[in-house]
C-alpha cells in the first residue's frame, strides 16, 4: 500500500468525539496486550472515560491537532502548557501529552508528520525545549522519540488502573 498524503489540522470542540473515540481504540490496541484485563477496564471506566476525554478539547492549556488521510482522522496530538516536570528548571516548554496514530496507521507517517508538526508548533511559541512522557516498556514509541532527538531526563509514576507504572520522561532542545 503506498503511503497516502497526510494532512493535519487544529482541532476544535466539534472534533472532541472523534479525539475520544481515537483515544480509546488506540490506547487499548496498544496496551491491552501488556497489562491485564482488569487494569485495562480500570483505566478505561474510571480514569481515560469518553467524557473525560471530550471535556479535555477546548480547555485552555490543551491544543489537539488532528491528522487526516483523505477525509479519514488516523491519529492526533495533544499539546499541553502546564504542569512542566521540576527537572526542566523553568525553561520554556511544550509538552506532547499524547501522539496517537490509529493501530492501521502505525508506520505509515502519521508520528512522523504529528511530531514535525508539534516541533514546528514549539519553535513558533518559541519554546526552548518540547518533553513527553513515555511507558518505560514502550520501546517502538521510545526509539521513535530518541529518532527525533529526545533523551531521557527523568521518571515519573503514571496509574493504569492499579497498576503503577513508570514513564520515561523524555526531552528536546530546541
Amino acid at each position: 500500500m503506498a503511503i497516502q498524503e497526510i494532512s493535519i489540522k487544529l482541532a476544535d470542540i466539534n472534533d472532541a468525539e472523534t479525539i475520544a473515540d481515537i483515544s480509546r481504540q488506540t490506547f487499548y490496541e496498544t496496551f491491552a496486550p501488556f497489562n491485564t484485563d482488569k487494569d485495562m477496564e480500570i483505566f478505561l471506566k474510571e480514569q481515560f472515560t469518553r467524557l473525560s476525554l471530550i471535556a479535555e478539547v477546548g480547555v485552555s492549556f490543551n491544543t489537539f491537532y488532528l491528522a487526516y488521510t483523505e477525509e479519514n482522522a488516523v491519529g492526533y496530538c495533544k499539546l499541553r502548557e502546564r504542569d512542566n516536570p521540576k527537572e526542566l528548571n523553568g525553561l520554556k516548554s511544550l509538552e506532547i501529552a499524547r501522539i496517537y496514530a490509529t493501530a492501521m496507521m502505525v508506520g505509515k507517517g502519521v508520528g512522523s508528520s504529528m511530531m514535525r508538526y508539534a516541533v514546528d508548533v514549539a519553535v513558533q511559541k518559541q519554546k526552548q525545549v518540547i518533553w513527553l512522557a513515555v511507558w518505560e516498556k514502550n520501546q517502538r514509541a521510545i526509539d521513535f522519540y530518541t529518532k527525533w532527538g529526545f533523551e531521557i531526563f527523568g521518571k515519573q509514576i503514571f496509574v493504569l488502573g492499579t497498576d503503577l507504572q513508570k514513564d520515561w520522561l523524555m526531552k528536546k532542545m530546541l
